[in-house]
């Protein structure tokens, strides 16, 4: 459960613009919409297996950009 704390004077745009950078660090938001549909174990191998690859490719490319 996420909590902020509006101290006095704060107006009602201040405390929702609080909020939704709470939310959004935490993650709630795109932990909802992961969950929203069940996602087969296959699948979740298979979406990590390319979030690996994607990863390795970007480091890959930049170590390059650099030189090594």
């Amino acid at each position: 459960m996420s909590e902020i704390t509006i101290r006095e004077g704060d107006s009602f745009e201040v405390a929702l613009k609080k909020f939704t950078r709470r939310v959004q660090q935490e993650g709630l938001l795109s932990e909802a919409r992961r969950r929203q549909h069940y996602e087969p174990p296959s699948v979740k191998r298979k979406r990590k297996a390319e979030a690996r690859a994607r990863k390795a490719r970007k480091a890959r490319l930049k170590a390059a950009a650099k030189g090594y």
